[in-house]
């Protein structure tokens, strides 16, 4: 576990902190608020821009766009800056966390070469099979415990002509050297690159070598909560920032943001919990003080990745909302753009037992015509799925739920413990047919929201480096709970059981 203030540490009077939070498919940039006392601190969010991300077609494969994407973050600190003007206030700090796996190849002048791929290319694959005969599958997870995936930042880099001379920087380490003009790798978002050592939390160079890959590809390590520089000159001069405003580390993969806040501990069994952060990708597990490297673990492509305060991330990959927005993106094409809660009650109306998918399967990670695929997908199990997209929906929602059972429960079976409530944190905390499902399939309480856990976790980190807060990751999720109410859903057959015996 990772070194964290007493818990005794008095906050202080509050604090105003900027939280830029990107994902696959749109990016914010938010104030976060953390004001009040002991046992009544309480954080708010504002966003305050908003923009969209997505791959694109660049120079011969699927590339982020991230020129446009940096401009789009200095917009939104701007318009942070501007917000918190007006109210008299100053940004203590800027924390960053985006997505996983990517990077961007920067030279000794500090100048990206090109535009980083994106791990819906397809580009890595071909990699895989020369990457094992070096590194044999067995070694690479007893040392780094992480899932395979054919696009973790491993095949990727294995796949590019000429490193020398070059660093990678992960995408939110990139950001934070355009802003400050400091190379850093944050742990959490090291842990996925596969070039990561799960129990010593320091890069397995030995793998580096194996592969030909320099040295010093990455830089050093920086852990959530440690400040990675202040503003470069140009960079306040742009933001109306104060060149003295931090950058601080957070979990910059926003899944080890999202777990920061989930607002779990409440007592009892609870303290034990399954999380799902569900968004454009859902990742299920719970969270562990230590890796499980068993062979086990690896037969069921489980992952260790870092967490805020040096915990472990134990979990697995699961497809996610991808699927439903990429259908409704499909059907927009057609003309028929129903709104989001028509398609989600029309499903509910549905009787369930209807076909499943497998959601996480390779086959649904490149953007085309999903409603489509789905249905081919239907059709391979030897079931029929009506073309209507109710059922289409209803699918979809349906099979993410059953891979959310099927991975909590293996969690539990491989790494030996008993969670007794879910919390679904992120995007998907909304979407109230998914929860009711995922609480029927696990038999598991299902506590909803935040909404924001990614950007709340964000900020949390900064207001403890800032001296706001103390305590460890129960303090800080005791912020999240005085903060929001979450919704809960009790699986089907326990509420029928419930409401026959109040009618008795």
């Amino acid at each position: 576990m990772g070194t964290v203030p007493p818990a005794d540490t008095a906050p202080a009077s509050g604090g105003l902190f900027a939280a830029v939070d990107i994902g696959a498919s749109s990016g914010r940039v938010i104030l976060g608020r953390v004001t009040g006392s002991p046992g009544g601190t309480r954080a708010e969010l504002e966003t305050v821009h908003r923009f969209p991300n997505g791959v694109k077609e660049l120079d011969g494969g699927l590339r982020w766009d991230f020129d446009a994407l940096f401009a789009e973050v200095l917009t939104g600190l701007a318009a942070a800056a501007t917000a918190a003007a007006a109210r008299g206030e100053r940004i203590a700090s800027i924390g960053i966390d985006t997505w996983a796996v990517d990077y961007g190849l920067v030279n000794a002048a500090g100048e990206l070469v090109a535009s980083p791929f994106s791990y819906r290319d397809d580009r890595s694959r071909a990699a895989v099979a020369p990457v094992h005969q070096e590194l044999d599958p067995a070694r690479l997870y007893a040392t780094t415990g992480l899932q395979f995936l054919p696009f973790n930042t491993i095949y990727q880099l294995a796949t590019e002509p000429a490193l020398e001379g070059l660093q990678a920087l992960l995408i939110p380490d990139l950001i934070g050297f355009l802003l400050t003009g400091r190379r850093r790798t944050e742990a959490t978002n090291a842990s996925t690159t596969g070039l990561f050592d799960a129990v010593a939390g320091e890069w397995a160079t030995e793998f580096l070598a194996a592969l030909g890959l320099p040295k010093h590809l990455f830089p050093p390590l920086i852990q959530p909560g440690e400040t990675l520089g202040t503003l470069l000159p140009e960079i306040a001069e742009r933001t109306g920032l104060p060149a003295a405003t931090e950058v601080v580390a957070v979990g910059s993969h926003d899944t080890a943001s999202a777990v920061a806040a989930v607002p779990a501990g409440a007592g009892g069994d609870e303290e034990k919990f399954a999380y799902i952060s569900s968004g454009t990708w859902s990742l299920v597990g719970v969270e562990l003080s230590h890796p499980v490297l068993t062979e086990a673990s690896r037969a069921a492509n489980f992952t260790n990745e870092r967490g805020v305060d040096g915990t472990i991330r134990y979990l697995r990959n699961v497809g996610g909302l991808w699927l439903l927005s990429e259908c409704q993106r499909a059907w927009a094409a057609e003309g028929y753009r129903p709104g989001l809660e028509e398609l989600l009650d029309a499903a509910a109306t549905l009787p369930p037992g209807g076909p499943v998918i497998n959601a996480n399967d390779s086959y649904f990670i490149a953007p085309d015509n999903m409603p489509e695929r789905i249905r081919a997908a239907v059709r391979n199990t030897g079931a029929v799925l009506p073309e209507h997209p109710a059922h289409i929906v209803r699918c979809i929602l349906d099979s993410l739920a059953a891979g959310y059972a099927r991975t909590i429960a293996d969690a539990e079976r491989l790494a030996d413990v008993r969670a007794g409530v879910v919390h679904i944190v992120g995007g998907g905390s909304q979407n109230r047919l998914l929860c009711q499902l995922t609480a029927d399939a696990t038999g598991k309480p299902v506590l909803s929201g935040p909404v924001e856990a990614t950007a709340l976790g964000n900020v949390l980190v900064q207001a403890r480096a800032a001296g706001v807060l103390g305590g460890g990751l129960g303090e800080l999720r005791a912020v999240v709970r005085a903060s929001q109410q979450p919704a809960e859903y009790v699986p089907s057959t326990v509420a029928e059981h419930q409401r026959a015996g109040g009618a008795r």
